[in-house]
């Protein structure tokens, strides 16, 4: 079981899924905005995966400029999965943290920074003590620029992290071909649960970007 959890699922052995979205929340429960779309404009959307989906949304839900903050599941192929099916590791998605973010406050390369620094990036199929695909390094991406940016910003931390003995980067970057989002009660967890626990923080190594 816990090898068939940490090797990905193909298409055609992934859970169905169900045609109708699980609900959450309509509202941040921090920021008190609008999880969903449509967003204002002149906001961009962003998706990452960097193990526990808790404390990646609480690290970006705190950068000034970003808009509102969501839970889901992203990268794989079951539709509107719940976060059971998501654990089993039969549907290939990753947990992730949508981020809204007014790009004339912060930039997507700011966001990238507390990506990288914020977890270890060459674990692969898994994050800290947690292990499976679901906790899986991952960043999706909206536009072409988006895409360009992210690869480069791999390209230079990857010379950071060799500098200090750390391995090659695992993280699985491409275009975001849909975001599900978790169930009401993931949604801005560790600000509902503030004893609560995600093993997030700073992997030693400065991305660079302020």
């Amino acid at each position: 079981m816990f090898r068939s959890k940490s090797e990905m699922v193909s298409p055609e052995k992934a859970l169905p899924g169900r045609d109708q979205p699980i609900p959450p929340s309509d509202v941040h429960f921090v920021r008190g905005t609008s999880i969903y779309p449509p967003f204002p404009e002149g906001t961009e959307q962003a998706i990452f995966g960097m193990g526990c989906f808790w404390g990646a949304e609480r690290i970006f839900w705190q950068i000034p400029g970003v808009y509102t903050t969501a839970v889901g599941y992203a990268g794989g192929y079951t539709p509107n999965p719940t976060y059971e099916e998501v654990c089993t590791g039969r549907t290939g998605h990753t947990e992730a943290a949508l981020v809204v973010y007014d790009q004339t406050h912060v930039t997507y390369e700011r966001l990238l920074k507390e990506f990288w620094e914020q977890h270890d990036p060459t674990q692969a199929m898994g994050q800290g003590n947690d292990h499976g695909t679901q906790y899986r390094s991952a960043i999706y991406t909206f536009t072409d620029g988006q895409l360009d940016t992210a690869k480069r910003s791999r390209d230079r931390y990857q010379a950071q992290l060799t500098q200090r003995g750390y391995g090659s980067i695992t993280t699985e970057i491409g275009p975001a071909t849909g975001f599900y989002y978790a169930e009401a009660y993931h949604q801005q967890y560790l600000a509902k649960n503030p004893g609560g626990y995600c093993n997030h923080g700073f992997c030693q190594v400065a991305y660079g970007v302020q």
